[in-house]
């Protein structure tokens, strides 16, 4: 028995990285996936994988920053798998450079994927999550959302801005049994952090008191408790997983 058992859970960005961890994760507890992915192949390739383990999984391409696509993609999964238990808004991009340097459209890009995204896809499930009375949202936020970094001011906001909506969320949805959390990621060994050099990394784990860069398995890992039942009395928390970077 899995602790996630005939759920279905959307998970976005599941292409690779941590979406992919989350998807596969969840899928081995006993839920079935819907793959969102900006690239089909990439949905495709989870979805195989998902079903490798034996559950169902659907794949989907879908840009997340157009609002319009994920309100059509929304009624579509909701019309083809009946019920939606779990939402992971993982979905992410960096466009990073200095304020003073930095373009309208990379501002835009971010915030519109990072941010109006979780928006997006949360409003698509909101009157099924409501109408059930139950369900789980929990949106991917990050350590640079708490403390800022010099040169990523449109990420920093749109992790930011992710807390500050997943709190509002929990007291909308709360009395319907509608939990609503987030995850703050540190730095974890992903195609983000793959282009850092040796010295980068070595000055990076000063700041990390564990002395190590996370997995995506690690926020997989904190993802599952938050879908759990064990986190049913939970809603409008952060969860920081990052080696303690923060505290």
């Amino acid at each position: 028995m899995g602790q996630l058992d005939n759920q279905i859970a959307v998970v976005t960005g599941a292409g690779r990285g941590i979406g992919r961890a989350i998807a596969l994760k969840f899928a081995s507890e006993g839920a079935d996936i819907v793959c969102v992915s900006r690239t089909q192949t990439n949905s495709d390739k989870v979805a195989e994988e998902i079903r490798a383990l034996g559950r169902r999984a659907w794949a989907k391409s879908v840009d997340v920053a157009d609002s319009a696509a994920v309100a059509t993609a929304g009624a579509a999964i909701l019309e083809e798998t009946g019920k939606i238990d779990i939402l992971v808004n993982n979905a992410g991009i960096t466009r990073d450079g200095l304020l003073m340097r930095m373009s309208e459209e990379d501002w835009d890009a971010v915030l519109n994927t990072n941010l109006k995204g979780a928006f997006s896809f949360t409003k698509a499930f909101s009157r099924a999550f409501l109408k059930q009375r139950s369900g789980r949202i929990i949106n991917l936020s990050s350590v640079i959302g708490l403390i800022g970094n010099a040169g990523q001011c449109n990420y920093a906001a749109s992790k930011a801005g992710l807390i500050g909506f997943t709190k509002s969320i929990a007291r909308e949805f709360a009395s319907r049994g509608v939990t609503a959390n987030a995850i703050a990621p540190g730095f974890i060994e992903t195609d983000m952090t793959s282009v850092l050099t040796e010295e980068m990394k070595t000055e990076l784990l000063k700041r990390i008191p564990l002395n190590f860069l996370g997995k995506a398995e690690d926020i997989a890992s904190a993802a599952l408790y938050l879908a759990s039942p064990g986190a049913r009395y939970v809603t409008g928390q952060v969860l920081t997983v990052d080696g303690g970077m923060v505290m």
